[in-house]
């Protein structure tokens, strides 16, 4: 469960949209502390929507169990469009040039909070991610889903460091339209994991 936990926390964090734009942005502008920090308030809203989406997925848990198959292609297939999407989707049309060189680190991290927060669609990712994965069962226990929990939380956590880390260590030669193959390579590995995920649960379920 900690492991998958993580596989969520990386691909609902991936995806370079405003806030993954927002991020890099501050990153290159004030460093990567400030960057990293506007990544950890987007992490906490997703561990806070990971929870909501965990205790809704609850509620139906014996409708998932007993149409696991069906949904896991469903899931598979929400995955692969929200990938397509990202691949199509151009970030730099979301760069807003809005100097912040006197917001704290505090601020940083409320505003990527509720920016994050805001978007209440991000559900529907975590529903679908949740039934690809089968990460909502019968059989787990609480202290399993805390776990799942943690490790999307942490999943979360390493993305925006890598991401940060990356853009700090290539300040200097990043061109911010450079940003638009990041968006595709992003868009690309979600197409394929959906793919493999299809292919498999339409397998199984013919077995």
């Amino acid at each position: 469960m900690f492991y998958t936990g993580m596989i969520v926390g990386v691909l609902v964090s991936s995806p370079m949209g405003p806030i993954g734009m927002l991020c890099i942005q501050r990153t290159l502008s004030k460093g990567q502390l400030s960057g990293f920090i506007s990544g950890l308030g987007a992490a906490l809203s997703d561990l806070i929507y990971a929870a909501v989406t965990g205790l809704f997925m609850g509620l139906v848990v014996n409708f998932v169990e007993a149409h696991r198959h069906p949904l896991q292609i469903f899931g598979s297939i929400v995955i692969a469009v929200f990938g397509f999407y990202i691949y199509r989707s151009n970030p730099v049309k979301n760069l807003k040039r809005n100097p912040e060189a006197k917001q704290t680190i505090v601020q940083d991290f409320i505003t990527s909070f509720f920016l994050t927060f805001s978007n209440v669609l991000i559900v529907f990712l975590f529903i679908g991610l949740y039934a690809r994965f089968g990460f909502v069962l019968p059989e787990h226990s609480l202290q399993m889903t805390v776990s799942g929990l943690a490790g999307v939380f942490l999943g979360a956590i390493l993305w925006w460091f890598f991401i940060t880390f990356l853009v700090s260590l290539m300040r200097r030669w990043l061109n911010i339209r450079s940003l638009k193959i990041l968006n595709r390579i992003v868009g690309l590995v979600i197409i394929s994991l959906a793919a493999f995920g299809l292919v498999s649960s339409i397998w199984f379920f013919n077995v």
